[in-house]
């Protein structure tokens, strides 16, 4: 099993530092999900294909991380973490940032 290289965008960095010291953790529980298996996320379709969304808890709401595999999606090196939020407007911004 190897865990792939962590990369991070401003937009995600800027998310994180906004969360609490305990919600960081459960974040970097679904990082090392993503980190260890890359498909666990579902691959989006569209304006948005190449890129991955993983859902999870975080304080009993339900919290979207998207990210993309580098160089492709078959044999990836590294995770490139793009955003994470709510669902509302989640991908509206998600395709503003692309």
């Amino acid at each position: 099993m190897t865990v792939l290289e962590i990369l991070v965008t401003p937009t995600f960095a800027k998310a994180i530092k906004k969360l609490h010291a305990r919600d960081k953790l459960v974040v970097d529980k679904a990082v090392l999900a993503i980190a260890t298996d890359p498909a666990t996320g579902e691959e989006k379709k569209g304006d948005l294909a190449g890129i991955f969304v993983y859902k999870f808890k975080l304080n009993k709401q339900e919290v979207l991380l998207a990210y993309q595999l580098h160089p492709e999606k078959v044999s990836p090196v590294s995770v490139r973490l793009l955003s994470l939020g709510a669902h509302e407007n989640f991908y509206t911004e998600l395709k503003r940032q692309g």
